[in-house]
């Protein structure tokens, strides 16, 4: 679990056409995630 304040590990994740965007594609920018974490899990 990251605590606030803590630098994001690399990834990478398919965008809305199926292509991969990486957090390193966006090195020296502002970057806001945002997911929802319960999205298509029941409750």
């Amino acid at each position: 679990m990251l605590e606030a304040g803590t630098a994001a590990p690399p990834f990478t994740l398919l965008d809305e056409n199926g292509g991969e965007v990486s957090l390193s594609d966006y090195a020296g920018q502002w970057v806001f995630l945002f997911w929802y974490p319960k999205a298509a899990t029941p409750g």
